[in-house]
């Protein structure tokens, strides 16, 4: 039978994409899930406060950034009033990106309401640089029965501002029901068990013990420090997508190897295009990510910058069958640095209303080419907007820009790689920057001899402690050492 036969040849290779996306995600596919897909507030936040209003046990809530505004306020609210008829409501927020966003206040308001907080990450006397990790998921689970992946932090910004004529932030995030919501429990636990005393094995829930909801087949990447799951799959997925690579990234500062992946799978033919924002709320990342572009431009990857306020979505859609959204940015501090999670969904009519929605998303955009003179310009003149207020940002979006620079300084001065035109403005505002510490140093070395003192008088007394740390485990007799009673 000729279906037979085509059956039996494409299984293996199946077979074996599945086992190299597995491996690559380090997140196996689980199937049997209902997802929605949600755009903006305006979808995203009554889903949420409809699902915790339901809530009957409990109410898991990871959030980078919950501003202590009227949006803030009202989620504040609702999370209190489940604690109060009996819900166990634990909420996790990042030390760093709260910082600015919401008073200590706001934090003991919720927790004498009886919400149980956990700050992740503050600073530590013994831990110099580990403020540099930082937790950016965005996850809501009730119950163990529903589940919410976004891109979306908690605040006005995603709202808008009407009364400024101030458009809301353009954000994607999905609900997710079925087996694949004990993934997700599992990676709130992960991160609980991080800040304080871990979650009780048995409140979690196992995927057989929750009944199918659907037939889409997903995986939970939850992203740690150091472990590239989400950057291994990005990059598989640009070297095995065929048809079409359409992304969304907020703060896009493509490592080398993934530039080079996107520019392959362009020349190769595939349609490739990137949406980014046209205006960011992180001072010089727009700058940071336009010198980025000619190699990808040239290569034919097509580029759009949003016209609206920011564009705030995290995500990709490939070939009509596989789409990812979640919180990981294109940039090494996501894909290698912040405890990050992200969903990677294998359905094809998940994935055409992933594509219906980025067609719409191009017609508020601005394509971006190479000019008359090779330089990168707009294709046509930018629809005029409000520019947003610079806003809260993203220290970690700021500190993978700083990443760039350095990567472009490093090849500059070993000469290790061909450099381009649109690189200039980097290596311009490098070599400014040393000229003015270089300046500052000179004129007011105490400045610059304190700071440093201070810093490595801190790292110093950190190793110590750490070492004295290590030290006392070893001379601790293990159990099988202790004497035993009579």
């Amino acid at each position: 039978m000729p279906g037979r036969a085509s059956y039996e040849s494409v299984s293996p290779v199946r077979t074996l994409a599945e086992q190299a996306f597995s491996r690559a995600a380090g997140a196996p596919l689980v199937t049997g899930n209902r997802v929605r897909l949600l755009k903006d507030a305006a979808e995203n936040y009554p889903a949420w406060l409809d699902a915790i209003a339901s809530a009957t046990r409990t109410v898991h809530f990871e959030c980078y950034i919950i501003h202590e505004d009227d949006v803030g306020r009202q989620f504040a609210e609702a999370l209190m009033e489940k604690a109060a008829q009996g819900v166990r409501v634990r909420l996790i927020y990042d030390w760093l990106g709260a910082l600015g966003a919401a008073s200590r206040k706001f934090w003991r308001w919720l927790q004498g309401a009886g919400v149980e907080v956990r700050c992740f990450n503050p600073p530590q006397l013994d831990s110099p640089f580990g403020w540099l990790s930082r937790d950016h998921r965005k996850v809501l689970i009730i119950d163990g029965r529903i589940g919410f992946v976004s891109g979306l932090c908690v605040g006005q910004d995603w709202v808008g501002y009407p009364e400024k004529g101030i458009e809301p932030w353009r954000d994607t995030g999905v609900e997710i029901r079925g087996p694949a919501v004990a993934d997700l429990e599992l990676a709130f636990a992960q991160s609980w068990a991080a800040t304080g005393d871990p979650l009780p094995p048995e409140t979690l829930p196992a995927r057989e013990q929750i009944a199918p909801e659907g037939d889409v087949a997903l995986r939970v990447i939850a992203g740690v420090p150091n472990s590239a799951g989400t950057y291994r799959l990005d990059q598989l997925i640009a070297a095995a997508a065929r048809r079409t690579l359409w992304l969304t990234d907020a703060y896009f500062v493509g490592t080398t190897p993934y530039v080079q992946a996107l520019r392959s799978a362009a020349m190769d033919g595939v349609d490739v295009r990137l949406l980014v924002p046209g205006a960011s709320d992180v001072v010089l990342m727009r700058a940071l990510s336009r010198a980025g572009y000619r190699p990808l431009l040239e290569a034919g990857v097509r580029i759009f910058e949003w016209n609206g306020p920011m564009i705030h979505a995290k995500t990709a859609v490939a070939d009509g069958r596989w789409a990812r959204v979640g919180s990981s940015n294109l940039n090494i501090a996501s894909w290698i640095g912040n405890w990050e999670l992200d969903v990677a969904i294998e359905d094809e009519s998940f994935a055409r209303r992933m594509e219906e929605m980025y067609l719409e998303d191009l017609r508020s955009a601005t394509e971006i080419v190479l000019g008359a003179r090779r330089r990168v310009e707009p294709l046509a003149p930018r629809r005029k907007k409000r520019r947003p207020r610079i806003g809260h940002g993203s220290t970690s979006r700021a500190a993978a820009g700083m990443v760039r620079i350095g990567n472009v300084v490093e090849a500059a001065i070993t000469d290790h790689r061909a450099l381009g035109p649109a690189e200039a403005r980097i290596m311009l505002f490098a070599g400014l920057l040393l000229l003015g510490l270089t300046a500052l140093g000179i004129l007011w070395p105490m400045a610059f001899i304190i700071p440093l003192a201070v810093l490595m008088a801190w790292t110093g007394l950190a190793l110590v402690y750490r070492a004295w740390e290590l030290h006392s485990k070893s001379e601790a007799p293990s159990p099988s050492m202790q004497p035993r009673k009579n």
